[in-house]
């Protein structure tokens, strides 16, 4: 484990593997760097890449300074790229995406190229107010100490099917422990995508989604893809939202590599 520290000081870890160039590997909701799932992805995509794998705050061995601020991560994710040498590629998936997107607008050339994977943005107001009493409940029941019962309601309510929940059982304690930062999370995805924005966006973009994830991340992608000028897309045949890391790892090459 590494350990470095974001601009207002919040120590963050992280473990660097692989060759090649370097990629920051930005995990969604209450994933952490010793998720299993993760874990895997960085074992595929390290085949081609140096990737850096790190704790968001209030995740695993890294800090959580209060107050949240989405801000904070993006500062994180450019204390991460000074990491790895003031540069680097950006992979997000799904809110990790939303922030991905966030850190290249922000960062300029320190970003030198980017990859989304389902950004977890609404594809409409109506579908964004039913998210947003998703995570009015969700912050009650994380107030009450619930985090079980806020973990749950969190993957049934963003469309996760239930039998998709047994691939989680052996992660299943620390994502319930991380329960609190799906506020953090709920944050990010409290907007629609922000399209006129995008719109300013110049660091090659590479925008991919999975052909069996939800129908609204699939509208999102499309919405991205219209947003962000000369934007690359690939939509992942037979993929969920939990994509097989070798078939990412195909477009990764692919397009970083380019």
């Amino acid at each position: 484990m590494k350990t470095t520290r974001s601009k207002d000081g919040t120590k963050l870890a992280y473990d660097v593997t692989g060759k090649g160039p370097a990629l920051i590997y930005i995990t969604g909701a209450t994933c952490y760097r010793q998720f299993n799932p993760v874990l895997y992805d960085v074992s595929v995509f390290s085949e081609e890449f140096t990737v850096y794998n790190y704790d968001r705050r209030g995740r695993g061995d890294s800090g959580n300074t209060l107050p949240y601020a989405v801000e904070r991560e993006v500062e994180d994710i450019e204390a991460m790229i000074d990491a790895a040498g003031g540069q680097g590629y950006l992979y997000g998936h799904s809110s990790g995406a939303i922030l991905a997107l966030k850190a290249a607008m922000a960062l300029g050339s320190k970003v030198t190229k980017l990859v989304i994977y389902d950004a977890a943005y609404s594809h409409n107001k109506a579908y964004l107010e039913e998210f947003k009493g998703l995570s009015s409940e969700l912050y009650q029941l994380l107030d009450e100490g619930k985090n079980q019962e806020a973990i749950t309601g969190f993957l049934e309510g963003i469309g996760i099917p239930q039998e998709a929940f047994d691939s989680f059982y052996p992660d299943w304690s620390a994502m319930v422990a991380l329960a609190p930062t799906l506020a953090y999370d709920t944050t990010l995805a409290s907007t629609l995508a922000p399209v006129n924005e995008l719109a300013s966006l110049t660091t090659p973009t590479q925008i991919i989604v999975g052909e069996k994830s939800p129908e609204s991340i699939q509208e999102v992608a499309l919405q991205l893809k219209a947003a962000i000028p000369h934007a690359a897309y690939t939509l992942l045949k037979g993929q969920d939202h939990m994509p097989a890391p070798e078939v990412v790892l195909s477009v990764l090459t692919h397009f970083l590599k380019s």
